[in-house]
């Protein structure tokens, strides 16, 4: 069962990526157009996430009237619904850094099948920020326990 769940992720992970690149997504150019309201504006990015919204939503619909997911036992929904000052933190930093680079996590992994020079240093450097978050969480777990 474990093995099925990874070459469905696998496959979905595929999907995605090549659903992006197909896209254009993968080019920061087309997403930095799209910040650049205020002189040559791509709105391809809206029919990009739109498309995503109204698939989602669909399948949402008819996912969570089931009583499990095919392949495990629970669904893994997130249980926070406040919007607090942790969550507006990293909306903004992320942002800040998909505005400044053109890149968010899921285009620069898909980038990975070609990779450039920008990706090449954008990678290691956003590893380098999960890996900051997760050292930062794990420090403030032990000194609270304390």
């Amino acid at each position: 069962m474990r093995l099925l769940r990874y070459l469905v992720s696998l496959i979905c992970g595929l999907l995605f990526g090549a659903g992006l690149a197909l896209a254009g997504m993968t080019r920061p150019q087309k997403v930095l157009g799209f910040l650049d309201v205020a002189g040559h504006w791509d709105p391809s990015l809206i029919f990009v996430l739109g498309g995503a919204v109204a698939f989602a939503t669909v399948a949402f619909h008819f996912i969570m009237r089931r009583s499990s997911p095919l392949l495990t036992q629970n669904f893994d929904l997130p249980k926070a619904k406040a919007i607090d000052s942790k969550l507006i933190a990293g909306a903004s930093i992320f942002g800040l850094g998909w505005g400044l680079s053109g890149y968010c996590p899921g285009p620069a992994i898909a980038l990975l099948a070609a990779p450039d020079a920008e990706a090449l240093y954008f990678l290691p450097a956003m590893l380098a920020g999960w890996w900051l978050y997760a050292f930062v969480t794990h420090k403030s777990k032990h000194s609270n326990t304390r």
